[in-house]
């Protein structure tokens, strides 16, 4: 007879997904969809280099969180008082900008599986996520129903890209010798896996489970990657799709690429399969934003951390007027976006300064190569965002 999964091991897979799945949202698919469109098999490359470059930044944040014992806010006011409150805002106000964005994406995916109006189906989903974080174990509850929604996803895009026949070898080829490499490919995908409030999600679920310390940092350090292989392996597996679509000269609509993908691919089959994956997509990143913007502010005031979940519930329900009132804020996800791309060097650099301060890291010694590799990342991303923007 099989034995149940321990507590701390349920609690490394939750952290896992909760992070896969922050990062699978509606940006992911269309992302995915549209470089996949412009470079054709050469993006298999890109999808490599991105996952050693994430593996990077996780192994770092994960660590130098769970060592410390530290929330990131927490750990840059130690820092440097008051640069935890800055790092918190860009967090927070970064979070309900592109929250807005999953509330919508969620609408959208009921509409394509129900026929429901998206105003509707968005505020169904917002009452969904609310539900999972009033239950009696809230933690337990993410955990769980991050990861179902995760395999879901896995396992719906995975039948869509055995019908779109992609050419499997050519892929194979280019992952290591490409026709062409995008910066802008890389530095798009980096951000939208580990930007923002994504870089943190995982790592402040293990706080909240209690797995700290070195005794644990092989867990850690499994979680962290664990985390970046379940986003590797749809991305990959969404490449595929799309990949098999473009191969064979059809044209992906601009205006829903990932939606024209699934359904050219499986036809009214793959495109219902789509309504699902965009809603799980959505959801769980609507949780992952949720339970991340709120753990940045939790230790700021003691009424916070007592009423947490209210304080959740209040970010959902803000995210949920903003698109049912305003409707998907387009200026302020772009600036969400522009955000992003400084968010992930600046909490870097945190990370990477605190990591040689022994009153912070205590017993832990920060892995040189570790170091290096973060260092590497930051001056990467922030060439990039200054070509980028230079170029604008």
């Amino acid at each position: 007879m099989a034995s149940k999964p321990s507590k701390t091991s349920t609690a490394i897979i939750g952290a896992a997904f909760l992070m896969a799945t922050s990062a699978i949202g509606p940006g992911f698919l269309t992302q995915t969809t549209v470089f996949t469109k412009q470079l054709g098999a050469a993006f298999a490359f890109v999808i490599v280099i991105t996952i050693i470059i994430d593996i990077a930044v996780q192994l770092n944040i994960w660590r130098m969180i769970t060592m410390s014992r530290l929330r990131a806010q927490d750990l840059a006011n130690e820092l440097l008082p008051g640069l935890g409150y800055v790092l918190a805002a860009m967090i927070v106000l970064g979070g309900i900008a592109f929250n807005t964005g999953n509330i919508a994406g969620a609408g959208l995916g009921l509409q394509v599986c129900t026929g429901l109006p998206t105003p509707i189906g968005a505020a169904i989903s917002a009452a969904i996520a609310l539900f999972i974080f009033w239950q009696k174990d809230a933690g337990r509850a993410m955990d769980v129903f991050t990861k179902y929604m995760g395999i879901l996803m896995i396992v719906l895009t995975c039948y869509v890209a055995f019908v779109a026949h992609p050419p499997v070898a050519e892929a194979l080829m280019q992952m290591v010798w490409p026709a062409k490499v995008s910066a802008l490919a890389i530095i798009t995908i980096v951000g939208g896996t580990v930007g923002g409030y994504i870089s943190f999600a995982g790592a402040h679920r293990l706080l909240e489970g209690g797995i700290t310390g070195i005794d644990n940092i092989k867990k850690v350090n499994k979680g962290a990657v664990s985390g970046i292989v379940i986003t590797g392996i749809m991305r990959f597996v969404l490449f595929l799709a799309a990949l098999g679509v473009v191969v064979q000269g059809k044209l992906i609509e601009p205006t829903n690429p990932a939606a024209s993908v699934f359904k050219m691919a499986a036809g009214h089959l793959g495109y219902f399969f789509f309504g699902m994956v965009m809603w799980a997509a959505s959801i769980t990143s609507v949780i992952g934003a949720s339970f991340t913007a709120i753990s940045f502010i939790k230790t700021f005031h003691p009424v916070i951390e007592a009423h947490q979940k209210i304080w959740v519930s209040g970010f959902i329900v803000l995210s949920a007027g903003i698109f049912e009132w305003v409707g998907q804020p387009v200026k302020v996800l772009v600036m969400a976006g522009t955000m992003n791309g400084f968010i992930l060097p600046l909490a870097l650099i945190i990370i990477l300064l605190a990591a040689g301060k022994s009153r912070i890291t205590r017993n832990y010694q920060h892995a040189l190569w570790l170091q290096i590799a973060g260092w590497l990342v930051v001056a990467g991303m922030l060439w990039m965002v200054f070509i980028l923007h230079k170029g604008e």
